[in-house]
């Protein structure tokens, strides 16, 4: 069952999807977990489809915009290397899972490269603010850039130019720094790949989604299976270092030997990594796993959502979401592929996700800046988004402002927790020692968190090694690790 926005099933309600599953593949392991009553908020809270832990607000809100470009600026005057996102919200369709801030460029190709350009000329500008706020932004030096959307493969050659013309000039890039660009498979052209090689990208990111025709055209996706398979080759043939796509679980009309052949599709290919997301229909605004626009998804919208069951389409049960999860994670961990974090697959010798490594492992969680409508940027003691409403967003770049749209802080006992929380959903062990050193006289042995940790080892979840000063997530609470963070800790 996913849930209906306006509808909270009950209890049994929830059991019974979770239990109902294809039968012609193997029960979830996790059910066995989840349908105990000592995991029942566990339960009802994977109901309501949070896709991951990877945004983790302050406890304190409404604080200023300047209170955070201060804590910022103190904590990047001295750094290890940090993540930096351009983000170019055009796209050239809105697909019918989408609640993230982006604007539609339509029509001409002149008229698609004006709006194009102009919100290259609003993303550069707003970047000139942030260093002109955060003095020291200049000098910290960039792990990662990551230009994404929207769909920024859309700009034309001569603005993708400019764009990175721009960040490499004026923040501190250095030889090892990486370059990523987000596209469509379809915006990802041969001309447009050889360009990007040029200007020295080495990472690409494209969200593919499925590789099943029917389920793309239900997504409201306007590309084919063919037409990622041709993507993924071009860029290979190009000589990209990195080669990434999203895939989803859960969507309308989606089977389980669906994703049995996306995984196929993946592991013929030989994919550098993978991510693999649930459909997520619950508001981002009130999960805060993501940022979200001021325009719902389609499939967010009750009455339609009723129509398509209505005109006989499938919504995936909990019980088979599991399966497609079960399906992937598996599947791409028997072919060399290493989970780190959550939802994050690359090739075993290839090492984990960058830009999420220098976010989340514990003994790195450093800042992030996230220049671009709707972005958002982190530190150690206050996070921040940026406007989602493109109107008063444009205003604020135009009128001179760092365009901060909503701005939290962190208790010390909240900077704590996050730094817990993120560190587990990298799924590598937690460090005591690690802890200890970041947080002079607290201990994951000690409360408030060993009685929590003993709890989960009692159900399972956890082992907690106290001769070895770590603690791990078993496979079953590797699985559930967005409920344990959101849920219990």
């Amino acid at each position: 069952m996913t849930v209906d926005i306006g509808h909270r099933p009950t209890y049994e309600e929830t059991l019974a999807s979770l239990r109902q599953t294809d039968p012609g593949h193997p029960d979830p392991a996790v059910v066995e977990k989840l349908s105990a009553p000592e995991n029942r908020h566990l339960l009802e809270y994977v109901t309501q489809d949070p896709f991951g832990a990877h945004v983790f607000p302050g406890n304190i809100p409404d604080a200023t915009p300047e209170s955070f470009l201060s804590d910022l600026d103190r904590q990047l005057a001295s750094t290890a290397p940090i993540h930096l996102w351009s983000y170019i919200p055009t796209c050239a369709y809105r697909c019918r899972f989408c609640q993230y801030p982006v604007v539609l460029a339509k029509g001409p190709p002149e008229v698609v490269d004006a709006k194009a350009n102009q919100w290259v000329d609003w993303n550069i500008r707003e970047a000139q603010l942030w260093l002109r706020e955060v003095p020291s932004l200049a000098s910290a030096p960039i792990g990662e850039f990551n230009v994404f959307g929207g769909t920024p493969s859309l700009l034309p050659p001569d603005a993708i130019r400019r764009l990175l013309d721009f960040y490499r000039e004026n923040f501190n890039f250095g030889p090892d720094t990486a370059i990523r660009f987000e596209g469509d498979p379809s915006t990802f052209t041969p001309e447009k790949l050889q360009l990007l090689a040029e200007l020295g990208c080495t990472k690409l990111s494209s969200g593919v989604q499925s590789f099943d025709d029917p389920v793309l055209e239900q997504c409201g996706r306007e590309h084919t299976s063919k037409m990622c398979v041709d993507f993924v080759r071009e860029a290979q043939r190009t000589g990209f270092e990195w080669i990434s796509i999203d895939l989803m679980y859960g969507l309308l009309d989606q089977t389980v030997d669906s994703v049995r052949r996306d995984l196929d599709i993946v592991l013929e290919n030989e994919l550098t990594a993978v991510v693999c997301t649930k459909l997520h229909l619950a508001s981002y605004s009130d999960t805060r796993t993501g940022v979200a626009g001021v325009q719902p998804a389609a499939w967010q919208l009750p009455d339609y959502r009723a129509k398509l069951v209505r005109d006989g389409h499938h919504w995936p049960t909990l019980g088979e979401q599991y399966q497609m999860r079960e399906v992937l994670h598996e599947g791409l961990e028997r072919g060399g592929y290493r989970e780190q974090p959550t939802m994050y697959f690359a090739r075993g010798e290839l090492g984990p996700e960058k830009w999420k490594a220098i976010m989340v492992d514990q003994d790195k969680q450093e800042a992030e800046v996230a220049i671009g409508l709707g972005g958002s940027s982190s530190c150690r003691t206050s996070e921040a988004i940026t406007d989602v409403n493109w109107k008063t967003y444009s205003e604020a770049v135009e009128a001179g402002r760092v365009p901060l749209g909503s701005v939290t802080r962190f208790t010390e006992e909240a900077q704590e927790a996050r730094a817990v929380k993120m560190a587990l959903s990298t799924l590598r062990p937690l460090s005591d020692e690690l802890h200890r050193e970041r947080f002079p006289g607290s201990s994951l042995f000690a409360e408030p968190w060993l009685s929590r940790f003993r709890s989960l080892e009692g159900r399972g979840l956890a082992v907690v090694d106290d001769a070895g000063g770590r603690i791990r997530l078993t496979t079953d609470g590797k699985v559930l690790v967005e409920a344990l963070i959101n849920a219990e800790l």
